[in-house]
């Protein structure tokens, strides 16, 4: 039986919607499993959904948890897991935010990439998100994730916030799911009980300051600014909400939701600012706050970044862009630099940000297609995940049996074409193998192989 500190239950016995008996109740029951599904790679899944998610069209309840690591359209990017309260910021920007515009977005701390793949979701092809997180490893996972969403509008950047201090009216949307003393998923990780703590909650409020400071010049006037937390914490969230008003002027705006979601609209205690608290046991959710600010100021709909004097991306010449049409799709639409030996698939805003802010860290720019050896296209993984990928390619549509089998890299012979072929599972991408005719190299990358 999970017992919650006293401590804890007292420090937030004040907030907005909190019935302590029900709130207990709740953590001693089993957290619902939930999936979102891409967008971009619709198909009927292997296991049934349950119920719709009210606050998000493509969220979904699921009945029980499966083998995720062993359904191949997990593997595919066909969907994501990810808790139901999170995926209110869908909801939430759609109310302010208008995803017809060409807009530059930019997620602070991103990874694992859950609220990133929700946000790329939301914008047009000639759009682009920047999905940043500080620590080098779960950036990795973060490129990863954004990779098997498939699009190629995307930058991932391996940072600290403050190296985005001196960037000036840059970004249409700003997300901030700060790090914070993670009270809201006590019933799903346990373990989080014993790390909690006032001390605890006051570090995570003054981190949440200081990345939020480094980061508020970034949004452009007319902008938009969402900061949530897994915390049920006034200080982490009413108090921080209270602090951007009075520090940046920016203007609190309410989001129209249903009562019968379940979410409790709170108001801060000083400015008024408006917040959204999700409780277990009046929402299907683990806990989550959710505040929306919008920057004063017009709005500029003809977002560009000003080109750098000095380009480190180049496009490449047509002659050597035409060497990758029988690989993507649509290749007139898109735009293809070089970095180093790799070929990357992106768009214009993309090129244009990463060659004016050179000094950011870029650990993922857009897709990458692959290498060149002797004008042979050498494909990259990335490339096997993506939407962009053509529809010509050499292609074996494999078994479920035989999927898993090349995801554990212990697939030893099948029928294919020589040279290139892309490994498929009901049409989405997982992998490259060259057919020797006798043989067969798998070229997965073995980060990404299953090992259990």
């Amino acid at each position: 039986m999970l017992q919650l500190p006293t401590e804890f239950i007292n420090s937030i016995s004040s907030c907005e919607g909190f019935n302590e008996q029900a709130f207990i109740d709740a953590h001693q029951t089993v957290s619902p499993t939930s999936i979102r599904i891409n967008p971009f790679k619709r198909t009927e899944l292997n296991f049934k959904l349950d119920h719709p998610i009210p606050w998000n069209e493509k969220g979904f309840y699921l009945n029980e948890r499966p083998n995720f690591t062993y359904d191949v359209l997990f593997q595919a990017g066909c969907y994501y897991v990810q808790e139901a309260g999170s995926m209110f910021i869908e909801h939430a920007l759609k109310s302010c935010v208008d995803f017809n515009q060409t807009l530059l977005a930019f997620d602070v701390c991103a990874s694992p990439g859950g609220k990133s793949t929700l946000l790329n979701s939301l914008l047009n092809s000639e759009s682009t998100l920047v999905a940043n997180e500080i620590t080098k490893q779960r950036s990795d996972v973060l490129a990863q994730n954004l990779s098997k969403w498939g699009t190629c509008n995307v930058v991932v950047t391996n940072n600290d916030p403050s190296s985005y201090s001196d960037i000036n009216d840059v970004f249409d949307i700003i997300l901030v799911d700060a790090p914070c003393s993670g009270s809201g998923l006590f019933r799903k990780q346990h373990d989080a009980v014993d790390e909690w703590s006032l001390d605890n909650v006051n570090l995570c409020n003054q981190r949440q300051k200081r990345i939020l400071s480094d980061i508020i010049g970034t949004l452009k006037q007319g902008g938009s600014l969402v900061y949530s937390t897994c915390s049920y914490s006034k200080s982490e969230n009413e108090e921080i909400a209270d602090w951007l008003i009075n520090e940046f002027g920016l203007i609190s705006v309410q989001i129209p939701t249903e009562k019968k979601w379940g979410i409790v609209e709170t108001t801060s205690e000083k400015q008024k600012a408006f917040g959204y608290r999700f409780y277990p046991d009046k929402t299907q959710s683990e806990g989550f706050f959710c505040a929306v600010f919008k920057k004063p100021g017009a709005i500029d709909s003809h977002h560009q970044v000003r080109k750098s004097k000095y380009e480190a991306f180049s496009i490449i010449k047509p002659k050597e862009k035409e060497l990758f049409s029988n690989w993507i799709k649509n290749l007139d639409s898109h735009q293809i630099t070089k970095f180093k030996d790799d070929y990357l698939l992106t768009n214009q805003i993309t090129l244009d940000f990463i060659n004016k802010f050179s000094n950011l860290y870029y650990k993922k720019v857009g897709t990458t297609i692959g290498s060149l050896i002797k004008n042979e296209v050498i494909p990259h993984h990335d490339l096997a995940w993506s939407i962009h990928k053509s529809e010509t390619i050499q292609t074996i549509d494999c078994t479920q049996e035989q999927s898993i089998q090349f995801l554990k890299k212990e697939l030893q012979t099948i029928d294919g074409n020589k040279s290139w072929n892309l490994m498929s599972h009901k049409g989405f991408g997982i992998g490259w193998i060259k057919h020797l005719g006798n043989r067969l190299n798998n070229y997965l990358p073995n980060e990404f192989r299953i090992l259990k």
